[in-house]
């Protein structure tokens, strides 16, 4: 009896042991991947949204006609940073040069460092949006920005912000 109990104990121990280090090694990083053409993050982007999707430009004056808000939307972007902590958020290029914010719906998946430069169809739903000082401070610090530009952020800043479903590389 006290074999079973020993051998039980110690099963236990090694498979929480197992759970753990997978569990940590998710913690850490983003997913590794080479971000090829036809790679899906999150639900991914249906075909048809892949067709319809607007450039930045068109978003953003979608975005001041329709009330600040558009949900349902395809856009379609080069993508200039990805989180280099855990690949929770990414930064798309503007056509004036500027970016906009990119977050994963409920923080359900992450995407590779090597979506850097991609191109890229995004599904999910834009708003403008005041970003704190100290919001951005915390992503100029996960993207690891030298410490004088973080302390450069001195006011907030209206911008669109991105939450998306899916994202498809498509270049």
């Amino acid at each position: 009896m006290k074999f079973k109990a020993i051998l039980f104990a110690a099963a236990v121990s090694i498979s929480t042991l197992a759970f753990a280090q997978e569990t940590s090694q998710k913690k850490f990083g983003p997913p590794a991947g080479n971000a090829v053409v036809g790679d899906t993050y999150g639900s991914g982007v249906v075909s048809t949204s892949e067709s319809k999707a607007i450039t930045v430009d068109k978003l953003s004056k979608k975005l001041k006609k329709d009330n600040k808000k558009v949900e349902g939307v395809a856009v379609k972007g080069k993508v200039t940073d990805v989180c280099e902590k855990k690949g929770c958020w990414l930064t798309i290029q503007t056509e004036d040069n500027s970016q906009f914010f990119v977050k994963m719906k409920d923080y359900a998946f992450f995407v590779p460092t090597a979506l850097k430069g991609k191109t890229v169809v995004l599904e999910g739903t834009a708003e403008r949006k005041v970003t704190s000082i100290d919001e951005q401070k915390h992503y100029a610090e996960d993207a690891k920005k030298p410490q004088a530009e973080i302390d450069a952020i001195t006011s907030p800043k209206e911008e669109i912000r991105f939450v998306a479903n899916g994202i498809k590389v498509v270049n």
